[in-house]
């Protein structure tokens, strides 16, 4: 099991093109931890913009009467790709993984992989 902390720096160093990645309560909107991002990639306003994305879905979802989980949203922009997986233990009732790629560097298919790898060794 990793910790929050090692999990981040993992995601960051073994996931060609990421150009950030957050742990992220969407209950709150909070970044739990972050690495990445700089001037230009505010990681904590991302956080806080993608809690609205993810409510949204859970809340359609619900009205559609969609008895499902969420595994990742995908949201594909001209140079990046930004990646939200949900996380499926207890433990992680209410949390996000947020991790932003730039699209000419990443393997979206591999980031997917490697995100779920890295969920699952989470412990919060």
């Amino acid at each position: 099991m990793s910790n929050t902390d090692a999990s981040l720096k993992e995601a960051m160093s073994s996931i060609d093109g990421t150009i950030g990645v957050a742990l992220v309560d969407y209950t709150s909107g909070m970044a739990l931890g972050t690495i990445g991002g700089g001037k230009e990639f505010d990681l904590e306003v991302a956080a806080a913009g993608n809690t609205d994305v993810v409510r949204s879905k859970l809340r359609t979802m619900e009205h559609l009467g969609i008895k499902d989980e969420i595994e990742d949203i995908l949201i594909t922009l001209s140079k990046q790709y930004h990646l939200i997986r949900l996380l499926r233990a207890k433990s992680g009732n209410g949390l996000f993984l947020y991790i932003a790629l730039d699209s000419g560097k990443a393997n979206l298919a591999m980031a997917r992989h490697q995100l779920r790898r890295i969920e699952a060794n989470l412990e919060v």
